[in-house]
């Protein structure tokens, strides 16, 4: 399951309770081990993005807002909380390793829209456990990120 940012956390408030805007699209950017993402993280310029090319392009895979994009909701009132997930993410790797130099994807974040990729906002992160290359021909597919809203004790 994914860890909110409190940037994240205060985005998802704004949205649902106080009607501001909601982006247009959102994103799911890989990211380096370099710094790893915490609570306090707030865009994705205090992160170190993988590099672009051979299949990956500057600030993500384009996630649309419906229920195709973020393709399962469930209600669990057994264990008091909510679960919504985003379909499957896959980068192919083109004419050369995924990604094209440097280190692997540690880290894959939730990102709102802002035009300037750095300013993007990051919402969420998942920890892929370890740094991961795929060779050229290959796919690096990410299954079952998931967000979970649940009642605190």
């Amino acid at each position: 399951m994914a860890s909110f940012t409190n940037r994240g956390k205060y985005l998802l408030m704004d949205w649902g309770f106080r009607g501001a805007t909601r982006p247009t699209n959102f994103y799911v950017a890989l990211v380096t081990s370099a710094t790893a993402p915490t609570v306090d993280i707030n865009t994705l310029s205090e992160l170190t993005e993988i590099a672009n090319g051979n299949g990956y392009t500057t600030g993500g895979y384009q996630l649309n807002p419906n229920s195709t994009d973020f393709d399962t909701l469930t209600e669990d009132d057994t264990d008091d909380e909510a679960e919504l997930y985003i379909k499957d993410v896959t980068w192919t790797a083109s004419g050369g390793n995924l990604p094209a130099s440097g280190n692997g994807a540690r880290y894959a974040v939730l990102l709102t829209d802002e035009g300037t990729v750095g300013n993007r906002q990051v919402i969420c992160w998942w920890d892929l456990s370890s740094d991961r290359t795929v060779s050229s021909g290959q796919d690096l597919t990410l299954q079952n990120l998931g967000l979970l809203a649940q009642e605190a004790a």
